[in-house]
């Protein structure tokens, strides 16, 4: 597919845009958005696991940090990757693939940001919380990113940083590196499989248009979809005894352990109707299944956090 002066894409960037709307663009509001939400519930379980309220330990100082280096983070992304931003449709629009925000501004901004983020951080919580924040930064933007137009890999490498806010959430709380934000670490680590599995294959032709690596670009496309559905059905099985640990660690008790179980058998039946894209690869309505995935995945995770944090016993127990 190629970009046109027609696109719907090209066409909207044509419009008025302030620089505050560009800017918002540029920080990935929604993405920056599950990274707080994650992030808070780290700090929260952290710091009941202390017995002390989260206002008590910096909640909202922590959070301000994490949003500037995720903002930071996000808008060196868009300046790596604003060329091939450009030749897919629903990424075309950004304000640095249009030259709306040139790769000097982007660049400052977002090394500000980063770096002023992670150093607010380690003065406001603690040196391993503002460590652990640049190291994430670092990892999805150094090697994550370039690794998208190299190998199919690049998934599996890219939900590392991606696991990583609620782990922070929880060193900023309690100031190390404990099993329970290991867990927290597991969780978003295997959940975002089948998420990253359901939009490759809703986006394949753009990412295939921009090259960039992903399983549902491989060929042949019935290959693709035995792979992207193989995967997601694998992660989506391992989600139910990782999100049962933090109950096996006595972080939580009985009534999460049901809800997460529900929640699990919610994911799976997503996933194995996700299957259906391997009978006929090519067929239009696969996309259609493959946003119902999507949809449920966004939903699984926050109500995952709120159970866990609603059934938090509070003080560790060992």
């Amino acid at each position: 597919m190629s970009i046109t002066a027609t696109s719907p894409a090209i066409h909207a960037s044509t419009g008025s845009h302030s620089l505050l709307s560009d800017y918002l663009v540029l920080f990935k509001p929604r993405v920056s958005l599950m990274v707080i939400i994650t992030a808070a519930a780290g700090f929260y379980l952290g710091s009941l696991a202390s017995g002390i309220s989260p206002f008590q330990t910096g909640l909202i100082k922590a959070l301000f940090g994490i949003a500037l280096v995720t903002a930071g983070s996000s808008a060196l992304n868009q300046a790596i990757e604003r060329t091939s931003d450009r030749r897919m449709p629903r990424t075309a629009a950004r304000p640095m693939a249009q030259h709306r925000i040139g790769l000097a501004h982007g660049l400052a901004i977002g090394f500000f940001l980063v770096c002023g983020g992670s150093i607010y951080l380690a003065w406001a919580t603690n040196p391993i919380t503002g460590l652990l924040t640049l190291l994430t930064a670092v990892g999805y933007i150094a090697i994550y990113t370039p690794l998208k137009r190299i190998t199919t890999l690049n998934t599996f490498i890219g939900a590392f940083p991606g696991a990583l806010p609620p782990l922070i959430g929880w060193t900023a709380a309690r100031g190390i590196i404990e099993w329970p934000a290991v867990a927290l670490f597991a969780i978003l680590f295997v959940w975002q499989f089948p998420h990253f599995m359901a939009i490759g294959w809703m986006y394949r032709a753009d990412y295939s248009h921009a090259g960039i690596r992903v399983t549902s670009t491989q060929q042949p496309v019935r290959e693709a979809a035995r792979s992207s559905a193989i995967q997601a059905l694998f992660y989506v099985l391992l989600m139910i005894p990782v999100s049962l640990w933090p109950t096996w660690l006595h972080v939580t008790g009985i009534p999460y352990a049901v809800a997460a179980i529900l929640l699990d058998a919610y994911y799976l039946v997503a996933t194995i109707k996700f299957l259906r894209i391997t009978r006929n690869p090519e067929d239009p309505a696969n996309r259609v299944i493959a946003r119902h995935l999507l949809k449920v995945s966004v939903i699984y995770l926050p109500l995952l956090l709120a159970g866990m944090m609603l059934d938090a016993k509070g003080r560790l127990l060992f």
